[in-house]
């Protein structure tokens, strides 16, 4: 399937308190744009608007594909929480969106997205008996398996250590290449490293930072990324102003 763009335009309240806008984001087709903010501006709101999970969620907008198609079935979300089922294996948890739709996934593939996760020894493993990184490695490899043409991320590698939070959006970054990611963070050096577009919302706004011009995922010792990561900590500072 072809990747679409997503574009949100609108004011969202929930129980008639505002969450957030009026406001308008565009993630273009077949790119990664990363959407960093402060908590409880309302990031985690869009992603479920996209996804079709926003039901308590009043939108005086619209939140659509640029095709114009709808976008059930052709989106992936991973969440804040892993949502791992715990009387599942990991293999199990990696292959849950197959089970759901009455399909049987392939073996083969979630035995490879596991391996590529470094879980292959753990397939077999409850969710109650892995750390907060494994079991954030396991949902992570479920969101790959999905193989989806728009791909949302909330927080995808907050629960792991700095290598294998740069291990893993190394391989993200391979997998998901083609794929329209929209994908929020509260770490400057992580959308430095990963966006092909930046933006930063505060409660002011949608305000767009240029990338780094290196392609991603870029080092993060490289001075563009350095620099990058120091500008979108000034704006997070300043309140985007």
């Amino acid at each position: 399937m072809t990747a679409p763009g997503l574009v949100l335009e609108g004011s969202a309240r929930i129980g008639g308190g505002r969450v957030f806008g009026p406001l308008s984001l565009e993630a273009p087709a077949g790119g990664w744009t990363c959407l960093l903010g402060p908590s409880g501006v309302g990031k985690s709101t869009i992603l479920h608007l996209f996804a079709g999970i926003a039901d308590a969620v009043d939108l005086d907008g619209r939140a659509e594909a640029t095709d114009g198609a709808p976008l059930a079935g052709r989106v992936a979300l991973m969440a804040q929480s892993d949502l791992l089922l715990p009387w599942l294996d990991v293999a199990g948890n990696a292959a849950l969106g197959a089970r759901l739709r009455g399909e049987r996934a392939d073996p083969a593939r979630v035995a490879a997205v596991l391996d590529q996760v470094g879980l292959s020894a753990l397939a077999h493993r409850k969710p109650g008996a892995l750390s907060g990184g494994q079991r954030q490695r396991a949902a992570l490899a479920r969101t790959l398996v999905e193989d989806r043409p728009v791909v949302l991320l909330d927080e995808p590698f907050s629960a792991l250590d700095a290598a294998t939070r740069a291990r893993m959006q190394d391989l993200a970054a391979l997998r998901l290449a083609g794929r329209t990611v929209l994908h929020v963070t509260h770490d400057a050096a992580e959308a430095a490293r990963l966006g092909t577009r930046i933006l930063v919302m505060t409660g002011a706004g949608i305000h767009p930072v240029a990338p780094p011009e290196a392609p991603a995922p870029r080092a993060p010792d490289a001075p563009e990324t350095l620099a990058a990561t120091g500008r979108l900590t000034r704006l997070l500072l300043d309140g985007a102003a």
